[in-house]
């Protein structure tokens, strides 16, 4: 593990209105994470895990505060440099998988890469790109249901083929919100291997749960309470 930060947050505030109410979720939230480091953010229902998660990729805004990430403050950066961002950059892992029904799981992984090349640039790549998918997936134990709809596979594949689309992009940071939240004990401790192995080579990654034996797996732990991270 580097001594690199790689991707930070500075005083991060974020409201949500429902009619009058005014739910202030996060109330100033520093986190800074290494290179290489695996950390594990636990909290209750909605203690906003998921908001932290989705600011840090570029996929929500703040209301004050900044995410940085290799020292580039990413809302400053214009709409399409932050597309660039979530699609290169970043790697998600969702607690529902969000796969596309009507794709194979081969499919699934390397329609990410070819949001990120382009219909032209596509006709050159696609064979390397089909390549490095069908390599994860083996990887994970998916060889055998690389042309696999995700109605044909249990949630424990379908979250493995998440994680390689996921990956598919060779992002900096992998960042994962309830990845076993949907998962059996045992299916769930098969990601927490895969994770496990992604950590091992290096891989960054922010994970939220409400599972401290979950969190359990990290590097260091921190806890989302009334909007504020605690150790």
């Amino acid at each position: 593990m580097s001594e690199r930060v790689l991707i930070q947050t500075q005083g991060l505030h974020k409201h949500y209105f429902m009619g009058s109410e005014d739910l202030h979720v996060l109330r100033g939230v520093d986190l800074a994470v290494r290179s290489g480091e695996w950390v594990a953010i636990l909290g209750a229902s909605g203690s906003g895990k998921s908001t932290l998660l989705h600011l840090m990729g570029g996929l929500d805004r703040p209301d004050r505060g900044s995410v940085q990430f290799q020292e580039r403050d990413v809302f400053s950066l214009s709409g399409y440099q932050i597309d660039r961002y979530r699609n290169r950059d970043v790697g998600f892992v969702f607690q529902f998988y969000h796969l596309l029904p009507e794709l194979t799981a081969l499919g699934n992984v390397t329609i990410a890469s070819m949001i990120r090349h382009g219909v032209l640039a596509w006709l050159g790549v696609g064979g390397a790109v089909r390549k490095r998918a069908a390599s994860l997936l083996d990887q994970f134990g998916m060889s055998e249901r690389l042309k696999h709809r995700p109605s044909r596979l249990s949630g424990g594949e379908r979250q493995r083929v998440a994680i390689a689309r996921a990956l598919v992009n060779e992002p900096a940071v992998l960042l994962a919100d309830e990845p076993t939240g949907n998962l059996d004990a045992s299916t769930g401790q098969q990601i927490i291997d895969v994770l496990h192995t992604l950590h091992g080579e290096g891989q960054t990654i922010v994970m939220v749960t409400h599972d401290e034996q979950i969190a359990a797996a990290a590097d260091r732990r921190l806890v989302l309470e009334a909007g504020q991270l605690k150790k």
